[in-house]
């Protein structure tokens, strides 16, 4: 066996050297994450997710265009059967179930687009508050696990309660349902992070606690964030149509698709599309996003 050769330096790559190269790696990660992502919407699932989800925002967004009559226009012909005039037909008052369930769709993105970002921005911004203070983040996970214990209904229940039925009080208890989920990802990104070569390299070059979260850790948590951003999606629209079903969310004469439910549930007899047709909406919007984030989810592991 050939012996090493004593006079041989081997050079050991000075902490300097270490987090050099991973900022240089880390200045291709915005691409390289954008790249990996369309590649995730180029396979069956993603492409079927978008176009569905596409397809859903259009409807909502052109409903002013394709209804102008609005969704609470009422004729006499009330709990008709389908026709061409109304797709779904027509419910106690003789309002388009149909145009209902467009202005009802976009009442829950309305509702999605502004409480899911909320929760991941607050989430993720409790979760990484250990890389600041290990005192405030042991207690912020303290407070996630005692949110995590009530079911996101009950936990919307309580909220509504207190601040009253409607969009504010929905957008609230989505955003608060999720926070658990953001912070405990984004607390397992952290203490995986805090062992890695190029943070040593960086604590030990001096570099502080907030440069390392900001420049280090939290790129390398954006992966997982997202991921469970496309899942919490397929929650919230289930926690909205909850409380709605049991009167707790939008009110009437506003639709959404959960208050439709709780009104259909009434006349389902004399008119079953009144719960067929808002609940095929609710299924395709619940399924786009969990195709997305099956994509999502199938990319980053294979990164």
């Amino acid at each position: 066996m050939p012996q090493p050769d004593p006079t041989q330096v081997v050079k050991v790559p000075s902490t300097t050297a270490i987090l050099t190269q991973k900022r240089r790696q880390r200045r291709l990660t915005p691409n390289a994450t954008m790249r990996r992502y369309l590649a995730a919407f180029r396979t069956p699932r993603g492409v079927a997710g978008v176009s569905i989800v596409i397809l859903l925002v259009a409807l909502a967004l052109l409903a002013p265009v394709l209804f102008p009559g609005g969704y609470d226009r009422q004729s006499g012909d009330s709990l008709q059967g389908p026709s061409f005039a109304h797709l779904f037909g027509t419910d106690e008052l003789g309002r388009d179930i149909l145009v209902r369930t467009i202005y009802g769709l976009r009442m829950d993105l309305s509702i999605i687009a502004v409480a899911v970002p909320i929760s991941m921005v607050f989430g993720t911004a409790l979760g990484l508050v250990g890389a600041l203070s290990k005192f405030a983040g042991s207690f912020v996970q303290r407070v996630l696990d005692i949110i995590l214990g009530f079911p996101g209904v009950v936990l919307g229940v309580c909220i509504v309660l207190i601040m009253g039925p409607g969009w504010l009080a929905l957008v609230v208890a989505i955003s608060v349902s999720g926070l658990p989920l953001f912070g405990r990802q984004a607390r397992a990104a952290l203490l995986e992070q805090m062992q890695r070569e190029y943070v040593t390299a960086a604590r030990t070059l001096g570099v502080n606690k907030r440069m390392i979260l900001t420049r280090h850790i939290l790129p390398n948590a954006v992966d997982p964030i997202l991921v469970n951003g496309a899942i919490f999606v397929v929650v919230a629209i289930f926690i909205e149509a909850g409380l709605s079903i049991i009167g707790l969310g939008i009110q009437p004469p506003e639709p959404s698709l959960g208050s439709l439910l709780n009104v259909g549930i009434r006349f389902i007899e004399q008119a079953p599309m009144y719960i067929i047709g808002p609940t095929i909406v609710l299924i395709l919007l619940s399924m786009s996003f969990s195709l997305i984030s099956d994509a999502m989810n199938e990319t980053v592991t294979r990164k």
